[in-house]
């Protein structure tokens, strides 16, 4: 894998590979065996505007939440109901994935965020966003390719950025893999109890 040769230098550090399911799972797996770390993932689902689902305002995880303070006006009605139906399901997904095994502390530790690439980038600001709460030491984004667009965004949500491709012309991640078949989520359960230690 061609991310591998810019993250030997975290191999022997403490550190927790969080890879976002289920297309970052296996590359999350690649990493954290080349570098002995454990591997976990985030569990993290925008929370779409009222009036357009797909522009995130805020993002939930199993235990936490961030609204985005510029739409603190959002009724909190609509709030409430989207957090219950979220966390629902993201509990639902995790219990799937890893049982009732809690997440890894990321307090102090170096954090590698790993996806099989980025399109607009939303939903994983939002996730380091909520890992950023938990004060890890470094965190991290490793990724093949990215929007122009989104790296500059997410360049400023973490400490190191990691990416291959930057195009210009960027379409969708699937234009950049030879196969990008769907993950299943059979192939993360067997990679998370392979690899999470």
């Amino acid at each position: 894998m061609q991310l591998l040769p810019l993250l030997h230098q975290y191999r022997g550090l403490d550190g927790v590979v969080v890879a976002i399911p289920r297309g970052g799972v296996p590359m999350g797996a690649i990493i954290a065996r080349e570098l002995g770390w454990p591997l976990d993932i985030a569990l993290v689902k925008k929370i779409g505007h009222p009036e357009n689902p797909e522009f995130a305002i805020g993002a939930v995880s199993s235990d936490d939440l961030f609204i985005d303070p510029e739409f603190r006006s959002i009724p909190g009605h609509y709030l409430e109901q989207r957090i219950l139906e979220i966390r629902k399901s993201i509990q639902e997904k995790r219990l799937r994935y890893l049982g009732s095994v809690p997440p890894l502390p990321l307090l102090g530790r170096k954090v590698i965020v790993v996806d099989d690439g980025i399109a607009t980038g939303h939903t994983l600001r939002m996730t380091l966003r909520l890992l950023r709460k938990q004060k890890p030491g470094e965190l991290i984004v490793a990724v093949p390719v990215s929007s122009t667009r989104a790296a500059g965004m997410l360049e400023k949500e973490c400490d190191t950025f990691l990416c291959l491709q930057r195009p210009d012309d960027f379409y969708g991640v699937g234009q950049y893999y030879a196969n990008f078949q769907p993950v299943s989520d059979a192939e993360v359960v067997q990679l998370l109890r392979r690899y999470r230690k």
